[in-house]
């Protein structure tokens, strides 16, 4: 009795295990957010950026100097020259720089933006490809017993000498095929776990979904186009680039100011004493020459790179949605008549009546394993599709 229990509990927490191992979509992409080291690399840039940005907003820093110079002859005495001195720009390139600091960092916040929405976009994509292998390697279970049941029957049929040779080795063959594609199928889900796995920081995660995600409700074209684009966080970094400029062109002409230098000046000769302020100006002629030039330049470049990724962008999600579109009737199709259909079953009931020869048998099972391998396939596209149209979602 004793053992009875134990291996009861054992069972238990192997059950417990399992399922604690298994994810489906939402929660495998919410691991990969936390674990993924791309992501975490590029939180840990972000806050170095930050600090980076915040770097360089303060004055100068301040100088000393002291002369010591001894006189000649000796009746001229020594010289002692003591100096503290400051330097500034021109207080309104402090404020400019400030401000060019703040629109910086807040564009740190969609660099990660972007580079998060593309690693989870692919894992979605990864989970999907493996919900759609999962949901095919069933089929091909079925199959792989269809096909074991059939060459017995027809093994069996070839030793009481009612067959022929001929339906048995065809009945082989197919078996063979079916269990190559089982194995290849079984191969592709272990390396899609795999890079789930890498996406996820090497924690290892177990998917063996068979259900896709909920669908959300899709809008006409213009509707998600405008929310597509008014949540793009690369355009937003790209306008983002383009305020940026625009600061540094105000900054660039704010360093074009004259500095201004203050400060505290002492002398001491011949046993007299000299104090009083220390001031200077810098006249700006060659060091920012251009400079201006320069950031004018550059902000019509990206004002050009902005146009550029709209329109790139406009004619990428029309392409998707049109795709979505024509996958969406085509799977419809699919599902009404798969819905109602299960041809496996009619051409056994056929082939075991003698309504339908061997060859027949064969050439029909084939037809409609491959129509129904294309309307998975079509399935697994259709969700690829909207994963995509919906990435800004991520």
């Amino acid at each position: 009795m004793k053992k009875y229990f134990i291996l009861i509990k054992l069972l238990v927490v192997a059950f417990s295990l399992t399922v604690k191992g298994q994810y489906n979509i939402d929660t495998a992409l919410t691991n990969i957010a936390k674990n993924n080291k791309i992501i975490f690399a590029n939180t840990q840039f972000k806050e170095t950026q930050k600090l980076q940005y915040k770097t360089g907003l303060a004055p100068y820093n301040p100088t000393v100097n002291y002369d010591y110079m001894i006189g000649s002859p000796n009746t001229a005495g020594n010289q002692n020259d003591f100096t503290v001195t400051q330097s500034f720009d021109f207080p309104t390139a402090y404020i400019k720089k400030k401000q060019l600091s703040e629109q910086q960092i807040v564009q740190t916040e969609f660099q990660l933006i972007v580079t998060r929405q593309d690693i989870l976009l692919e894992a979605k994509k990864v989970c999907i490809e493996i919900v759609y292998r999962n949901k095919l390697q069933s089929q091909l279970t079925q199959r792989k017993q269809n096909a074991e049941k059939l060459f017995k029957g027809f093994q069996t049929k070839l030793e009481n000498g009612e067959g022929n040779i001929v339906d048995a080795n065809k009945a082989n063959l197919q078996l063979i095929e079916i269990k190559k594609y089982f194995q290849e199928n079984l191969s592709f889900i272990n390396q899609l776990n795999q890079k789930l796995t890498e996406l996820n920081g090497g924690n290892i995660i177990l998917f063996a979904d068979t259900i896709y995600p909920l669908l959300p409700s899709i809008p006409v074209f213009e509707q998600l186009e405008k929310d597509y684009e008014e949540n793009d966080p690369l355009r937003k970094y790209l306008e983002q680039e383009k305020l940026i400029v625009q600061k540094q062109v105000e900054v660039s002409k704010a360093m074009s100011l004259p500095k201004m230098e203050a400060g505290y000046h002492y002398q001491g000769i011949l046993g007299q004493t000299f104090r009083g302020l220390h001031a200077g100006i810098t006249i700006p002629l060659w060091e920012n020459k251009n400079m201006v030039k320069l950031q004018k330049a550059k902000y019509l470049y990206t004002d050009l790179e902005l146009q550029s990724h709209i329109n790139e962008h406009f004619f990428e999600i029309k392409k998707l949605y049109e795709k979505y579109t024509n996958l969406k009737i085509i799977l419809e199709q699919y599902q009404a008549v798969f819905s109602t259909l299960n041809n496996t079953a009619l051409l056994n009931k056929s082939l075991l009546l003698g309504q339908i020869s061997s060859i027949e048998y064969f050439i029909e099972l084939s037809y409609y394993h491959n129509s129904y391998d294309n309307y998975l396939e079509t399935e697994k596209e259709y969700y690829e599709v909207i994963a995509g149209l919906y990435k800004y979602e991520l």
